[in-house]
């Protein structure tokens, strides 16, 4: 099935917004990048900021399908499952159009916690938070939900140590973080396992 005029619009637009930011791309730039026209634009969208929670909720379904599917096929039980987050995120990071969170990004640009595009971007944060919970407590975690927590947080680090440049492998220094954090909460890994 051929996509729609719209559904172009929005895996065009999460491309351009990616490479450079929500406000400093304005609507010329986008329909220069898109060569979509700024009616047709406005004829899907009624706001640059309706486009935009349009392309979150794009990169979502993308990027926590791809990273969901990857950890699975890396690792069959929960604990494996946790740590090959860190394999998954390197093979991001080696990406070459690789720049960094989108939603980090949107979070920074819309400040405000209550902004729809601020609540899109925690969203994504929250469904991540939702299946790293499972894995836990389908480990046998004692406090599963500070396991998750933690391990997302140093995901979230190691995005930003890589898009700023100043960590050689990000990815590999939070994985052994967090082998440290799974050894604690769920002891050392036995030889069955």
């Amino acid at each position: 099935m051929r996509p729609s005029k719209r559904d172009e619009l929005v895996r065009e637009a999460l491309k351009v917004f990616y490479r450079g930011g929500f406000h400093a791309t304005g609507m010329d730039a986008l329909v220069a990048a898109t060569g979509i026209s700024k009616t047709t634009m406005f004829k899907h969208f009624s706001s640059k900021e309706e486009l935009i929670l349009a392309v979150l909720r794009l990169r979502d379904e993308n990027f926590r399908n791809w990273i969901i599917r990857r950890v699975e096929e890396l690792a069959k039980t929960p604990r494996g499952r946790m740590l090959a987050l860190f394999d998954v995120l390197a093979e991001w990071f080696d990406q070459p159009d690789f720049r960094g969170c989108m939603f980090i990004k949107a979070s920074a640009e819309f400040q405000e916690a209550d902004h729809p595009i601020h609540v899109q971007s925690a969203e994504h944060k929250r469904l991540l938070f939702k299946y790293f919970d499972g894995l836990a407590r389908q480990a046998g975690a004692d406090q599963p939900s500070d396991l998750a927590r933690q391990l997302l947080l140093l995901k979230e680090g190691s995005i930003i140590a890589k898009h700023m440049g100043y960590e050689a492998d990000p990815a590999g220094d939070a994985k052994a973080a967090a082998q440290i954090l799974l050894e604690r909460s769920l002891g050392p890994v036995s030889k069955a396992a």
